[in-house]
């Protein structure tokens, strides 16, 4: 059964020391704990390596090809034109990586979402000369959402040119960390609880609701989102949101369910839970599912495991593996 995964990362030595200083500053600051230090370094690693050793880890998980991104923060938070720069030089090393090895690897561009037109053009540049499959955002820019229509060029030359966006996580902005993650508690529990343990998949599901009450589908009806770990929730309330917000109330098009069924596609990236999976698959259906595994922030092998032991049928299996990621990426 051939393997497709979708949100798999990498970064570039300009990113470490730009974007990614963060990163880097984690790994500096834990030497001092040398299991911990090691593990930031092997993480590195892995997000650098776009050649010989990720691939062979690829063999070994049984992953056929992975859809690469560069990993959060991305360049959502740079000014404009140092993001119009930084994407245009990201995006043309990914492509050399993916010249190099067009069967193993395929790839989302990194958007400049600070200058919108800009971003509209360096997604056509890099389908048109590189062939990448579509772009991944990393959340807000600077505390702006897609819904504001400042941000509409970027849907419709995506809906034009037929590719999806996928949409990942970021941290929420400072203020919403300051006024609802803060608390009774270690500031690392803060840190943790407004990112990886809650605060990132929240903010990816209300900026999924935010698009849609804001009418873009309705604008961009071709329009197709991507999200990771299992629907960051969404799948489990789409019940009570059709109850709560009729098209009485939204004067959409359409319920906010059908939007999230029609216009959203869902992958693992490492959500690797079955009680989360069939929640999603009820509710969405295999046809909008897709296998992701998070590398290097999550096993490929422990993916590859879930992928296997899921209770659905050959040809569900075979949709969520790869079959549906070839249909919406035309790969």
């Amino acid at each position: 059964m051939r393997t497709i995964t979708l949100e798999e990362h990498y970064v570039t030595e300009a990113f470490m020391e730009g974007p990614g200083r963060e990163l880097k500053a984690q790994a500096e600051a834990a030497r001092s704990h040398p299991q911990v230090a090691a593990g930031y370094t092997k993480l590195i690693e892995e997000l650098c390596d776009l050649g010989d050793g990720r691939i062979a880890a690829m063999d070994a998980a049984g992953i056929d090809m992975q859809v690469l991104s560069l990993t959060s923060p991305g360049v959502e938070q740079l000014e404009a034109a140092e993001a119009v720069a930084f994407a245009r030089e990201t995006n043309d090393l990914l492509a050399e990586a993916v010249r190099r090895h067009p069967d193993r690897f395929a790839g989302f561009a990194a958007l400049p979402t600070a200058d919108p037109e800009a971003a509209a053009d360096e997604l056509e540049r890099t389908i048109r000369d590189h062939g990448f499959k579509g772009a991944l955002i990393n959340g807000h820019t600077r505390g702006r959402y897609l819904d504001d229509s400042f941000f509409w060029p970027i849907l419709e030359r995506a809906e034009g040119l037929g590719v999806p966006i996928y949409l990942h996580p970021a941290p929420p902005p400072q203020p919403v960390v300051e006024a609802s993650y803060a608390g009774n508690y270690a500031s690392g529990v803060t840190a943790l609880l407004s990112t990886a343990a809650w605060g990132w998949h929240v903010e990816t599901a209300t900026h999924v609701l935010r698009l849609v009450l804001g009418g873009a589908f309705d604008r961009y009806p071709k329009l197709q989102l991507v999200i990771g770990h299992m629907g960051e929730g969404l799948a489990f309330m789409i019940p009570r949101i059709d109850l709560a917000l009729p098209t009485e109330m939204t004067k959409l098009d359409r319920p906010v369910g059908s939007y999230l069924r029609e216009n959203l596609h869902y992958t693992f990236s490492g959500f690797n839970w079955t009680q989360a999976f069939l929640d999603l698959m009820l509710q969405v259906g295999a046809e909008r599912i897709m296998f992701s595994a998070d590398y290097p922030l999550r096993s490929m092998a422990e993916a590859r495991a879930f992928l296997d032991k899921l209770l659905v049928s050959p040809a569900d299996k075979e949709r969520i593996a790869h079959t549906n990621a070839e249909r919406l990426l035309r790969l």
